[in-house]
């Protein structure tokens, strides 16, 4: 009775083993490519037939020098390249000069005159294959290509639009920098080159997506930042096989340690200055063409709580600002559960006038505490994507005013109580405090409110141990995700957990992630006035 199974079983494996044959056999020619013709109408039929007659492929053929006879081609894509570039830097040189004359002026030789003599593009590579000059034009490059040579240029180019470095919406400081990512690589790189002036500054690219190409650049200091970190990154982007890359996003779902879990097990940030902290404590950065967003590995669960702003202030107030944002978590994910135990479970633990005044306001409520607090909070997670998603000018409004109807409505109409908006409001409000934990915020409460709702108080810490066991076990590329607080590390803890400890007494870096060069600074390095008879210079 199984047979039948088993055959389609084995067919459908030897059809999808083919397909992967075909597949790596596509990719292996692909890779390969086939040289360029010594004939440029040839080359210039071949790019035109393989980029299908764009309307936006511009060919322009010229005479060397004036010559009819010496004829050459530039080969860019419209809106990617700066055309004033190309005709005072490319062709002006190319069609006003004589054309070379030497003792060996055909081939590659005319070509090599003319990339040491004539072009004055800074960036310059030579190209024999047809798919890597394909690959040229499309990222913003112009190609040259010469009759006679089977070599062509590929010449720097760009020119496409972008947009201002301006300060990211996502990460607004008080004090600080004000300069923020923007959607072009080399534009992101050199923010980070100017912040850090390091030559360990090593920047190593990488292409990913077989039909995006997109570039993607890793980030380190070299003789910070473990090698095994590098190595298993590298490894980890290599093996991606898709055929698109358009965000960080995807590249994070592609490498990250545990894919099914809610909790981030990478960083993320939109400011150089931010990216070049994390360097110098020994992380690498991954940039990806075209998304101001900068993942950083490894990530830590404390850096959730973590601001540019901790760093800016004085140590006092950043320590106890860091504490608002702990308990304004707390609140976030526990408010509602332990409102609805309190209200279902345990009305013992209420002062009697207290619940007194509780009882009056929900009475008449037809529903119980756990279907108020998730139906409101529903309500007001629409309310809040619908504000995101409208046009800026009257998103504000509609989030204010429909939160401010809704609100009195549902209270007056006896459909909720009182005490159960002021709860949803003040956890709403509290979980914007930690903008970069939001979203595993909202799956906790709504699970540690529906364990509260069955289970009271019990179901509350079976949540809270469940998440706790959840974080225990899970690293970001091999380092754990609950470090320094598991394994515990008292220096670090001391150092930028509990407390922002002054930048003189930071001298060494977090254990977990740089353990092969900890130290930052030289040991107890306390300002102060000098000494009597000591200069600053003896100091």
């Amino acid at each position: 009775m199984f047979r039948k199974p088993r055959k389609r079983l084995l067919w459908r494996m030897k059809r999808e083993i083919a397909k992967v044959k075909m597949e790596f056999a596509k990719e292996e020619f692909i890779t390969k490519g086939k040289d360029l013709a010594l004939n440029l109408t040839a080359n210039l039929d071949s790019i035109q037939s393989e980029l299908n007659n764009s309307s936006d492929l511009i060919i322009r053929r010229f005479g060397l020098g004036g010559s009819r006879q010496d004829q050459g081609a530039v080969v860019f894509i419209d809106g990617l390249v700066d055309k004033k570039e190309v005709e005072w830097s490319i062709l002006r040189p190319l069609m006003l000069k004589e054309a070379p004359i030497s003792d060996k002026p055909e081939g590659e030789d005319r070509l090599e005159y003319i990339e040491l003599s004539l072009i004055t593009v800074g960036e310059i590579s030579r190209e024999h294959q047809f798919n890597r000059i394909i690959a040229a034009v499309l990222s913003g490059k112009t190609a040259l290509l010469i009759d006679g040579s089977g070599e062509a240029l590929a010449i720097a180019t760009p020119g496409w639009e972008k947009r201002s470095v301006n300060q990211p919406d996502s990460e607004v400081i008080v004090k600080g920098p004000r300069e923020g990512f923007i959607e072009t690589l080399r534009t992101n790189t050199a923010l980070l080159r100017r912040k850090l002036g390091d030559p360990g500054l090593t920047l190593e690219a990488l292409q990913v997506g077989t039909r995006t190409k997109t570039e993607v650049c890793i980030a380190y200091l070299k003789d910070i930042a473990d090698p095994k970190l590098i190595k298993e990154i590298k490894q980890r982007i290599n093996r991606i096989n898709t055929d698109g890359i358009l965000s960080a996003e995807t590249v994070e779902e592609l490498i990250e340690d545990a894919p099914l879990s809610f909790f981030a097990t990478m960083g993320y940030t939109e400011r150089p200055d931010v990216v070049s902290a994390k360097l110098l404590e020994g992380r690498a950065a991954i940039f990806v063409d075209g998304t101001p967003v900068v993942l950083t590995a490894p990530f830590l669960f404390i850096e959730n709580f973590q601001s540019p702003d901790d760093y800016t202030y004085k140590t006092y107030y950043g320590s106890m600002i860091r504490w608002f944002r702990y308990t304004a978590f707390g609140i976030s994910i526990l408010l509602p559960a332990i409102y609805v135990a309190l209200t279902a479970f345990h009305q013992e633990l209420l002062p009697t006038q207290l619940l007194i005044t509780m009882a009056a306001a929900t009475e008449g409520v037809p529903f119980p505490g756990v279907v108020e607090v998730l139906g409101l909070g529903v309500i007001f997670e629409i309310i809040r994507e619908a504000g995101i998603r409208i046009p800026r000018p009257i998103g504000q409004t509609v989030s204010i005013v429909g939160a401010l109807v809704i609100g009195e409505a549902t209270v007056t109409a006896g459909l909720v109580g009182a005490p159960v908006v002021i709860v949803v409001a003040l956890t709403a409000i509290s979980s914007f405090v930690t903008p970069s934990i939001v979203q595993e915020s909202k799956i906790i409460r709504l699970g540690i409110t529906i364990l509260a709702g069955f289970l009271g108080a019990f179901g509350i810490t079976i949540g809270l141990l469940a998440i706790l066991i959840h974080l225990a076990s899970l690293r970001s590329f091999g380092v754990p995700l609950l470090s320094p607080m598991a394994p515990m590390h008292l220096r670090s803890l001391t150092q930028d957990v509990l407390i922002r400890a002054p930048w003189w007494m930071m001298f060494t870096r977090p254990k977990a992630i740089a353990d092969q060069n900890r130290t930052r600074q030289k040991f107890y390095s306390r300002p102060g006035p000098p000494e009597e008879g000591e200069s600053e210079e003896n100091r």
